[in-house]
C-alpha cells in the first residue's frame, strides 16, 4: 500500500506540511520530510485538505517505517467488535479491526476469515474473537 490505495498521499492525509510555493494555478509544492524523500513534493489541490487544529487527525510520520519505494504495512492491533452480514443464501462473519497506524475513527469491518489467517493471535485470547 502507498499511503492508502489511490495515489501520493490521498486519501490518508499524513500530517500538516508547509506550502513552500504555487507551481501553476492548481498546484503546490510541499516541504517535505527525508523520510518522504521517495515522493514528489508538487501536489495537485484536490490532493490537500485545509488544516484545522486538532491533535486527533495528525498521525506522526517519525512512527511510521516506511520501505524504499515510499510503501508500509499496516496490520490489525485488535478486534473490537464482531458481527455477522446475512445474504440470502449464507451468512458472513465480520470483524471490527482497529489498524496500526490509524485512530479510532478509521477502524474498518473485514471478513474474520482473512483477519484470523492474518494475523490468528488476535482470536486466542477471547472465544468469539473480539477483545
Amino acid at each position: 500500500m502507498r499511503f492508502k490505495k489511490k495515489g501520493k498521499l490521498a486519501p490518508c492525509f499524513i500530517r500538516p506540511f508547509e506550502i513552500l510555493d504555487h507551481v501553476g494555478a492548481v498546484a503546490y509544492r510541499l516541504a517535505l520530510p527525508t523520510a518522504l524523500a521517495g515522493i514528489h513534493n508538487v501536489f495537485h489541490i484536490s490532493m490537500l485538505k485545509k488544516y484545522t487544529p486538532d491533535e486527533s487527525h495528525i498521525v506522526s510520520w517519525e512512527q511510521i517505517e516506511l520501505t524504499d519505494n515510499a510503501s508500509y504495512t499496516d496490520e490489525p492491533i485488535r478486534i473490537l467488535d464482531h458481527k455477522e452480514h446475512v445474504l440470502r443464501t449464507k451468512t458472513i462473519p465480520l470483524v471490527k479491526v482497529l489498524w496500526t497506524y490509524h485512530g479510532k475513527e478509521e477502524v474498518t469491518w473485514e471478513r474474520e476469515a482473512e483477519v484470523r489467517k492474518m494475523c490468528p493471535h488476535l482470536f486466542s485470547d477471547t472465544p468469539q474473537g473480539v477483545a
